[in-house]
């Protein structure tokens, strides 16, 4: 008795020291918002002597939730209380908050510093006030306060200098937003981390406190909306119950300056309230969603408006009624106007009906429509013209459309790339696309100056990343899918910022400020895309996954509708392998600017690595390297897998740098990694070598398998 009664107060006395989140710190819930105390003793005692008090004023709810964050932080990571305090007594006091809720702030006047940083820039600024040391995180509204906070706790986890701070920053993106692939069943469409974070049977009476840092997370990066459902939409949503469910999660992100957002099935009138039509041009349809979006608001009053997918892959749309996405999507902007409330028209559409290449069929259908939206309308394009690709070219309504702003789509789950296994980090694929030049305006039009409105002068801009979350405790399934939330986050507020520095603050916030561990993981995540790439669909190679879940190899994939195969996209034979969009074959390249088009159009002049999306190249053909295409082809699958090798190794070297839970985590994913690239490799080039007729060059591990173990394993069990 008196042992049971020892080991009851032992473990009291242990949970009462070490609460259940710090005894699971290392599981990776906490993302990239770790607030240990500093390891450094030298720079602790810096920031220590630097940080002494905080005066934050303001009592709104963002206000609020930007000093819960900044005591958190600063308690943590200088591991001793700061106090809070209401007047300036001594050194080393942080002022935050906004000429409106600071007196002390609107006394140092920084009517020109603020003046253009809109509603959520901020700015940081080392001062001195009556003779006292300060840092001053000061915008002109509150929730720019918020972001500044965030910005300023990030500095501290990165161990950067806070002596002599005079940081100003905006977000260069109006509307930056996680779209969500959830179902109402908590299933989540290429979701990869578990059920959906929506507890849909449990709300509204029961708000998970995992919603907060879902929040804080987001807000973190500069996340400023989340559209909570699948773009396959779901008319429920719509409805009363549903929408007091929204309103208890709109309710938790509003302090965090986070918007909810709604995909709107375009048959909800007549699914929901037995209307015979959903024309957008007919009265009883536009007065059925006039008065839908003043009861959204309702409970809602934070709403941002709509995501739609219409006419695409099944979903209904205006086209149905002989309408145009114009018509659709104006319907619905108008009855947001009175709210301030925008709409998101994907234009990712295609017909399998429609006898003409895949990639051309987006830009057939709305650059017509140039100048016929709303004002409170963003056409929503993916980064590259099929879907989602290891690699693509940029897609070539980007510059197309002068006169309507466009939105980017990037995903950031990794349907195409290994699900939540593989280890992919996407800020280079981003990068990629946001850097290429249009040159729709001439030389210097990238894409980023086209989402980001300078190019054509929009005042509405927007950018979303399709959400990789789920209820894992590690929220993304894999560690490093955090880096890639964390990236979208990072380039939808500044998209100037380097795939390198992003990896750095990432590596410094979620692991370790350890310089060997830094420089060895980031160079690991920088090199993963191209490796990722090599073992999967090098050489401009694209859509030849598995059929369904895409998860690993199916080039073989012949049966159904045309565009849902992999031979439809590959088309090799006898003579070669490639698609032909140049001039002689679907003639793509024609929605391309010159000199771009003229670039993809030459054989010798496009760039290699999208050589067979552009071409049907012959097996002979001498690539760059001297190597033949077949070789070329070999050399890219076997170096892929090489390199997946290389990164095993190069995790192994930083073991024992940082906690061995996530270290074990990420090596075993690593070891099914290399797998899968060997089952890539090996069925692709057995596959293509029954069109080829040419050997595997002998200096290469020959496949141990046939061809036809590789199409039975494309049904093996898909692993997590």
């Amino acid at each position: 008795m008196k042992k049971f009664t020892y080991l009851v107060l032992s473990t009291l006395i242990f949970f009462t020291i070490f609460p259940a989140h710090k005894l699971n710190a290392e599981n990776g819930y906490r993302l990239w918002l770790r607030y240990d105390m500093i390891s450094d003793t030298g720079l602790l005692k810096k920031y220590r002597s630097a940080i002494n008090e905080v005066i934050f004023e303001g009592q709104s709810p963002v206000l609020l939730a930007a000093k819960e964050e900044l005591q958190c932080g600063l308690n943590g990571l200088l591991g001793r209380e700061v106090q809070l305090t209401s007047e300036l007594s001594r050194n080393g006091t942080i002022i935050a908050g906004t000429p409106e809720s600071s007196g002390l702030i609107v006394n140092l006047n920084l009517h020109e510093k603020l003046k253009d940083l809109g509603e959520e820039g901020f700015l940081i600024l080392s001062t001195k006030i009556a003779d006292k040391t300060c840092t001053v995180i000061a915008a002109n509204k509150d929730i720019g306060v918020l972001y500044g906070v965030f910005h300023f706790i990030r500095l501290l986890q990165t161990h950067k200098d806070i002596l002599d701070l005079s940081i100003t920053s905006k977000p260069m993106i109006k509307y930056r937003l996680l779209n969500h692939w959830d179902n109402l069943n908590r299933t989540v469409e290429r979701g990869y981390a578990g059920l959906s974070l929506w507890e849909w049977d449990r709300l509204p009476d029961t708000v998970s406190s995992r919603y907060k840092d879902y929040a804080r997370a987001n807000a973190s990066i500069g996340i400023n909306g989340v559209a909570l459902t699948n773009v396959n939409a779901n008319a429920l949503i719509l409805t009363k119950e549903y929408l007091m469910k929204v309103a208890a999660l709109a309710d938790v992100f509003r302090p965090y300056g986070i918007k909810v957002y709604l995909t709107a099935r375009f048959s909800a009138p007549i699914e929901l309230n037995k209307l015979n039509t959903a024309d957008p041009l007919d009265q009883q349809v536009v007065m059925w969603w006039k008065n839908k979006t003043e009861e959204i608001y309702d409970y809602v009053p934070y709403f941002g408006g709509f995501l739609v997918k219409a006419n695409s892959e099944g979903q209904p749309g205006p086209q149905d009624y002989g309408r145009s996405h114009a018509d659709g999507a104006n319907m619905l902007a108008d009855a947001l106007a009175p709210y301030g409330g925008i709409v998101m028209w994907r234009a990712f559409v295609y017909d399998n009906n429609i006898p003409d290449d895949r990639a051309k069929q987006a830009y057939n259908e709305f650059k017509p429509l140039d100048g016929n939206f709303r004002k409170n309308v963003l056409t929503q394009v993916k980064n590259g013209p099929v879907d989602f690709q290891p690699r693509e070219p940029f897609h070539p309504l980007f510059g197309a459309m002068p006169l309507t702003p466009l939105m980017m789509e990037f995903q950031i789950t990794q349907e195409y790339l290994g699900h939540s296994t593989h280890l992919v980090y996407l800020a280079p694929l981003f990068k990629e696309c946001l850097d290429s030049d249009t040159y729709a305006r001439g030389a210097g039009s990238y894409v980023a100056k086209v989402i980001d409105g300078t190019l054509d002068k929009h005042q509405i801009t927007g950018i979303a990343g399709v959400s990789n979350i789920g209820n894992d405790t590690n929220w993304c399934g894999h560690l490093f899918g955090q880096a890639n939330w964390f990236a979208f986050g990072r380039l939808g507020w500044d998209h100037r910022i380097t795939s390198g520095d992003i990896a750095d603050d990432w590596i410094r916030m979620t692991f370790t400020n350890n310089n060997h561990f830094i420089t060895t993981v980031k160079s690991m995540m920088l090199a993963t895309r191209e490796i990722t790439v090599s073992y999967m669909t090098p050489l401009g190679l694209h859509h030849i996954m598995a059929r369904g879940h895409h998860y690993g190899p199916g080039p073989w994939v012949s049966r159904g509708r045309a565009d849902w195969t992999s031979v439809y996209y590959h088309r090799a034979d006898s003579a070669g392998i490639g698609f032909d969009r140049t001039s002689t074959g679907s003639n793509a390249i024609s929605q391309y600017f010159q000199p771009v088009a003229e670039k993809f159009e030459s054989l010798e002049a496009c760039p290699e690595e999208l050589l067979l999306w552009f071409h049907h190249v012959d097996w002979d053909f001498k690539m760059k390297s001297g190597r033949t295409l077949w070789e070329e082809l070999c050399f890219k699958y076997y170096s892929g897998v090489d390199s997946v090798r290389w990164m095993q190794k190069t995790w192994n070297a930083v073991e024992g740098e940082i906690d061995r839970e996530r270290f074990l985590q990420v090596k075993e994913k690593l070891r099914v990694q290399e797998e899968n690239a060997i089952n890539w490799r090996n069925a692709c080039l057995l596959y293509f070598q029954t069109f080829s007729k040419r050997p595997i060059p002998e200096e290469y591990e020959q496949p141990d398998q046939s061809l036809d173990y590789y199409i039975n394993l494309e049904r093996v069990r898909i692993p997590r």
